[in-house]
């Protein structure tokens, strides 16, 4: 699990938690970039125990963070990204988020986003199998492609209005919530995707 929180320092602080067998961790700092690459601290060990991190950020950083399986959660971020993916399996749940790009990807799990969009701002999230659900508030505004080709569950919930349409069977939907001054596109390939008003 790794979880990234904002937080009122103009600091970075990085906890790990390792579980037995100990495992090698090793943070780099390049160009005010964190990287903590455990697959290659680690190569050729048999036996690699878990690592749980807790990450703290400054409030306004851009947060882009990567694994290769688990869950990631980052919340009271607004910097001007947010990206989390993971390659294989895990949840994501980004909650409190106000940036203005923001992408979530994996590929079987979960992903929840709790978070304010902003003009002009870019949100993709991406799932081969898993719910995908959106909460976002009342009055925003944005323009939408979401498609569910195998299972077409795609619930707009009171974002439904005449200004979006389903289309290939149900497939996909098009279409605008308000003057459409952002951007969001959801593909969830075997699950289902969903949206909810605050």
């Amino acid at each position: 699990m790794v979880t990234v929180e904002g937080w009122d320092r103009p600091e970075v602080q990085v906890r790990a938690y390792l579980e037995t067998p100990a495992t090698t961790v090793n943070p780099r700092v390049i160009d005010g970039t964190i990287f903590i690459d455990m697959v290659k601290e680690n190569y050729g060990r048999g036996d690699v125990g878990s690592v749980n991190f807790t990450i703290r950020v400054p409030y306004e950083a851009s947060v882009d963070i990567e694994t290769k399986v688990g869950n990631l959660s980052v919340s009271s971020v607004r910097g001007a990204l947010v990206r989390a993916k993971i390659s294989t399996n895990g949840d994501i749940t980004l909650t409190n988020i106000g940036a203005q790009r923001v992408s979530a990807d994996n590929g079987i799990g979960n992903i929840f986003f709790d978070g304010d969009l902003q003009p002009n701002g870019n949100y993709r999230f991406t799932s081969f199998s898993g719910d995908i659900n959106l909460r976002v508030p009342f009055n925003s505004s944005f323009k939408l492609i979401a498609t569910a080709p195998s299972t077409r569950s795609i619930n707009l919930g009171s974002f439904a209005s005449e200004n979006m349409r389903f289309v290939g069977d149900g497939r996909r939907v098009t279409g605008q919530a308000g003057d459409g001054s952002s951007y969001i596109t959801v593909m969830n390939q075997r699950g289902s995707i969903a949206f909810i008003r605050r």
